[in-house]
């Protein structure tokens, strides 16, 4: 059965269409036609757009994945983030014990059918001290057989699966083994130098976790992991635009310094009190802190963000003064690119019919993820 969604403008990833209708055929965009050229259907009063790609998800509506590793949990918190327009969720597990990282793969590889769910993403164990974050210090560990067993056999098993590392706990060697096995090696959560992000590139890895966040910078002779994020074209990067975790001027010279192929994107690293009016929460037996738009530990120390993606795009638009198509492909096109994936991140013909209703406030009025509302 088809379906027509009517809307005054619809972005299909690189132009508008105005007056225009969205077709939609068992779950993916059949066409954009003229309004009058297309069957009666459901009228949105709102802009429709991609649906939000968010890589980063460590929980949402009351959930945090690390607190609740299950298909249940997964469930939860990709359909807090639907609400606000994220259609594609890699849900996120914070440095934890190995039972716990077992768990949480298990709960992945029994949750692909799950509305909005696209994968997996481990953020460490296997990072580094000097650049521990939130991340409980007890648990981060170097990268041993077992886990890369562990690991590439997740890799194999999931749709998607993203490992951050820090070049400190993972060698070169490993990197390639878990390319190789279809993860996406993401650098984070490390005091490497330029040269030794690099030498991981060339392993294999493709991505850069929340560039400036956690890592070393850029000097003028010392470029650190965000000079060879910024300079290397092999590297995709996140960036949370929260207003908190980066500066507007920083976020503005890395989106303008990218060199490419390799993109930067948006992501949002939230936490589980999206979609709730949670006043703080545990993590690793620690408590997080909600107060002002920030998630802290008691120390003042940054825990995730207290954003969806939605927020991201408008902080870009609204506060750096990006155009809403730059401000949108930062948080649908380019992840999808970051990740290999050619069938999201628009919505030309053949695309998953993933999108959204869009207020000219940069607010989501609806969700659909396969054409079906959330």
């Amino acid at each position: 059965m088809e379906q027509a969604f009517h809307a005054e403008r619809i972005f299909d990833g690189a132009v508008w269409h105005r007056d225009a209708a969205l077709l939609v055929k068992a779950g993916r965009v059949a066409a954009i036609l003229p309004s009058a050229a297309a069957p009666a259907g459901e009228r949105v009063a709102d802009w429709l757009v991609p649906g939000l790609i968010d890589l980063q998800v460590n929980g949402g509506g009351g959930v945090l994945f690390n607190n609740d590793p299950t298909p249940e949990g997964i469930a939860t918190i990709c359909a807090a983030h639907a609400r606000f327009g994220t259609t594609a969720t890699m849900v996120t597990l914070i440095t934890d014990r190995p039972d716990v990282t077992a768990r949480a793969i298990a709960a992945a590889e029994a949750a692909p059918r799950t509305p909005g769910f696209l994968g997996l993403h481990l953020e460490g164990p296997h990072l580094s001290q000097a650049r521990k974050g939130t991340h409980d210090p007890a648990l981060i560990r170097p990268m041993a057989p077992a886990d890369l067993a562990r690991l590439a056999g997740a890799a194999r098993s999931l749709p998607f699966l993203i490992c951050t590392i820090a070049p400190e706990a993972v060698t070169p060697a490993q990197v390639a083994a878990l390319a190789e096995a279809g993860a996406v090696v993401s650098l984070g959560h490390t005091d490497c130098s330029a040269e030794t992000a690099m030498a991981h590139a060339a392993a294999g890895a493709r991505m850069v976790t929340h560039l400036f966040n956690a890592m070393s910078q850029l000097q003028h002779r010392a470029p650190g992991l965000v000079g060879a994020a910024l300079d290397d074209g092999r590297l995709h990067a996140g960036l949370i635009a929260d207003g908190f975790h980066v500066a507007d001027a920083a976020l503005r010279v890395a989106l303008r310094g990218k060199q490419g192929p390799g993109q930067m994107f948006l992501v949002s690293d939230a936490m589980s009190t999206i979609g709730t009016d949670l006043g703080g929460f545990t993590l690793n037996g620690r408590q997080i802190f909600r107060r002002g738009g920030r998630l802290t530990l008691a120390d003042g120390t940054l825990a995730g963000a207290d954003i969806a993606l939605i927020d991201a795009v408008r902080h870009c638009h609204m506060a750096l003064g990006l155009p809403l198509e730059r401000a949108l492909a930062l948080a649908t096109a380019a992840p999808a690119a970051a990740m290999g994936i050619v069938d999201r991140g628009h919505l030309r013909p053949g695309a998953a019919a993933d999108f959204l209703a869009l207020t000219p406030g940069v607010e989501v009025a609806a969700t659909w993820i396969a054409g079906v509302r959330a």
